[in-house]
């Protein structure tokens, strides 16, 4: 069964086709730059010998066009299509078919994801028309964290802002999460609900779970991405206060406010540079700021990690994904720094070579494994499309 999986952002679209019965990608690729006046796409076609790599800038107006552009070069034939959806607040707790009542929910559900759902809905009405008769999947980026208790999931507001305004965590990163612990409890020769894991997704945006048998109990992110901790440029956690308080005092508008403390704050804020290449080069050179945030940041892992290691009460292993968490042999052992009482040695010299296959970067002796386990949300999302196709 070959499957598409279609991430369609405000300006971008990315896609990956897979022959999801042998788990691997056929070709895939990224539209950018939709609606400007030169769009760029990015096409790749996967081969024995490697990856062939395309490049085509001409005009591409809207998502149409993207997605027209997009399937003139997928000479395979497709049998089902997964959408990623950022949100999916409470009416969805898996994977859904899509049909007309999912797509009235989805839209139903803007107001939570006003930047991400829209243009997920679009791509979706485009691939209707594209790809007519073939079924088409939502996976949301929130289905994993469905599963947190009430006690973690909602915030000490009145009640009622919940029930009427569907304020409370949701969590995101989710099809991550969930490929990492599966892919983990493979590696370690066990099943998903045999196991406690922490699994950390550090990237530009981050986000950290506690997996309880194979199931979320929390989650570092909340009702929005911005929660948790510091991230490339969003603050994470806050005071609440501080919002008002800045507002009152430097004049800014709530519309500005909240540009600061997505695109201005986390390691950007604090050092200016929200690429952790550009902020070890700096450190290395003296900049007191850029070991700041990279202090800063291993700090707040390391608070999360302890606090999950309270909710699961017992932990078989860490988990590092996403670009910083897979590449940035710096943080993982700052992360971990003085964590002994969890029984964790790391092997340094494991720690310090880049490696692409899953592997442990701790010692045989060390009680508790830490991995670093590449992450393919894509592929996951191809995975629980197929699920849900075979439920039909």
């Amino acid at each position: 069964m070959n499957i598409l999986v279609i991430n369609t952002g405000s300006s971008s679209l990315k896609y990956q086709l897979f022959d999801i019965d042998q788990a691997k990608a056929i070709t895939g690729g990224v539209v950018e730059r939709i609606g400007e006046s030169e769009g760029i796409l990015t096409h790749k076609i996967h081969t024995h010998d490697g990856v062939e790599k395309h490049k085509f800038t001409r005009p591409i107006p809207d998502h149409q066009s993207a997605m027209n552009q997009m399937a003139e070069l997928i000479t395979q034939d497709i049998d089902a299509i997964g959408h990623r959806v950022v949100q999916g607040g409470e009416s969805f707790k898996a994977a859904t078919q899509i049909t007309e009542d999912v797509k009235k929910a989805i839209e139903a559900n803007n107001p939570l994801a006003p930047l991400h759902n829209p243009p997920n809905l679009i791509g979706i009405q485009v691939a209707e028309k594209l790809f007519p008769g073939k079924p088409q999947v939502a996976v949301f980026d929130t289905n994993f964290h469905q599963t947190l208790p009430e006690k973690a999931y909602l915030y000490a507001l009145p009640y009622e802002y919940y029930t009427e305004h569907k304020v409370r965590k949701y969590g995101f990163h989710g099809t991550s999460h969930k490929y990492v612990a599966r892919k983990t409890a493979r590696l370690m020769g066990k099943e998903p609900e045999e196991l406690n894991l922490i699994t950390l997704h550090l990237g530009n945006g981050c986000s950290i779970s506690a997996i309880e048998k194979g199931v979320c109990k929390d989650t570092s992110m909340g009702m929005t991405p911005l929660a948790g901790v510091m991230m490339g440029t969003r603050c994470g956690d806050l005071d609440p206060a501080i919002f008002g308080y800045l507002m009152d005092n430097t004049g800014l508008s709530q519309k500005e406010m909240d540009d600061v403390l997505n695109k201005e704050s986390g390691l950007k804020g604090i050092c200016g540079y929200n690429d952790f290449r550009d902020i070890h080069d700096r450190s290395a050179k003296g900049d007191k700021k850029a070991a700041l945030a990279v202090d800063m940041f291993s700090y707040q892992i390391k608070k999360y990690i302890g606090a999950y290691t309270a909710v699961l009460g017992r932990v078989d292993a860490l988990v590092f994904t996403a670009g910083v968490g897979e590449n940035d042999e710096i943080v993982r052992p700052k992360a971990l720094e003085g964590m002994d009482f969890l029984g964790i040695e790391l092997d340094m010299k494991k720690n310090n070579v880049r490696n692409p296959e899953p592997h442990t970067i701790t010692t045989p002796n060390s009680r508790i494994p830490v991995w670093v386990v590449p992450t393919e949300e894509e592929l996951q999302i191809a995975i629980e499309t197929k699920e849900v196709l075979e439920k039909v």
